[in-house]
């Protein structure tokens, strides 16, 4: 397996936990300083974005066909280093801006949920970049 394809599929792994953890804790009501429900769209990104995502683009990378032979048999991977740079950071950043958001609004967390938003269409860009090549009409050596 390519160690970009583990770097995305264990990271995705981390999300899963961490989302199962913040919805377990919400429904077992535990105390915290904020209600459970302003992280309820926290849990959505950390499943959705964090292990879904990342297990897609993770298993895609690995699985597309390779467009060449030797150690670039898979294009160029620096927009997919990039896209896990991008897509993580957004999702750290929501993670924070989100229930800032949910509990205070101001123009600060406002401005993090927006920048995190880029990040995160800006890392789907970059993965989309790199894979679209890979994406070929052929079958068994034959164009369709």
């Amino acid at each position: 397996m390519p160690p970009y394809a583990r770097l995305y599929l264990k990271t995705a792994f981390v999300y899963l936990l961490l989302a199962l953890a913040v919805d377990a804790l919400a429904l077992m009501r535990v105390p915290a300083p904020l209600p459970w429900s302003v992280l309820r769209p926290t849990y959505w990104h950390l499943f959705l974005v964090g292990w879904v995502t990342q297990m897609i683009f993770g298993a895609a990378y690995w699985m597309f066909p390779i467009v060449g032979h030797g150690p670039t048999k898979r294009g160029d991977e620096r927009p997919v280093g990039l896209a896990w740079v991008l897509l993580n950071a957004g999702l750290v950043l929501r993670t924070v801006a989100e229930p800032w958001q949910a509990v205070a609004r101001s123009s600060w967390s406002a401005g993090l949920l927006l920048a995190a938003a880029w990040l995160q269409w800006l890392a789907g860009l970059a993965f989309t970049v790199h894979i679209w090549p890979r994406i070929r009409g052929w079958y068994r050596g034959r164009s369709r």
